[in-house]
């Protein structure tokens, strides 16, 4: 399986658990052996590759701005392109910026998706069967591209993909295991840095800044 058949099995959830008037999102950045795959929840209609007439990458955050302050301060973003987000309105995206954006993702060999890739209207909270019922499919995903190492955004996202009770408060820097086809991959939970989260971001950068260098990235 590639990654591409992955997509056509997520349409298929998202007329089951998304807004049906929205296309899903998938997935964007270094696709092969990346140090860092970040797992963020799910998409909202806040991203415009989410909508009918976007025919570039279907990536997480096109068109949103607050999750870049993260990558910009764990300097995985640089500072030109990040200005230039800050200055821009979600219209004012297009795909062949959105390609630049995602080509600067790849070069730092860094790989940005969700555990669910449904998109909402908002960000509603996801009962957890929505999120188990993409885990097959999202053990694909990891399985496919096969990163270093896997940094989880939240409690639900960990707890669902490490099969266990996470509370991030209590498990900061603590690393976790998951094996997927005989293959380990070593995990970390973290803040979750939007929405009600933001408050936690500064909690988030320091976490990813100490990962990188514990596992030297």
């Amino acid at each position: 399986m590639q990654l591409d058949d992955l997509k056509k099995e997520y349409d298929k959830l998202q007329k089951v658990y998304g807004e049906p008037s929205l296309n899903s999102i998938y997935y964007g950045g270094k696709e092969d052996n990346p140090d860092i795959c970040f797992v963020f929840m799910n998409p909202t209609g806040r991203n415009v590759a989410s909508l009918p007439n976007w025919t570039g990458p279907r990536s997480p955050w096109i068109g949103t701005k607050n999750i870049w302050n993260l990558f910009y301060a764990v300097k995985l973003f640089p500072k030109r392109m990040y200005d230039k987000i800050k200055s821009m309105k979600p219209s004012d995206w297009n795909e062949d910026f959105a390609r630049k954006v995602y080509n600067e993702i790849e070069k730092k060999n860094i790989y940005i998706t969700n555990l669910a890739k449904c998109t909402q209207i908002d960000a509603r909270v996801l009962d957890d069967k929505v999120f188990k019922s993409y885990l097959s499919l999202f053990e694909n995903e990891i399985r496919i591209i096969n990163p270093k190492v896997i940094i989880l955004f939240g409690n639900q996202v960990s707890s669902i993909f490490l099969n266990k009770k996470i509370s991030v408060s209590q498990v900061r820097k603590e690393k976790f295991e998951k094996t997927i086809d005989g293959i380990t991959y070593p995990c970390y939970a973290i803040y979750y840095p939007i929405g009600n989260g933001r408050f936690n971001i500064d909690k988030s950068i320091e976490d990813i800044k100490w990962i990188r260098k514990k596992e030297n990235l």
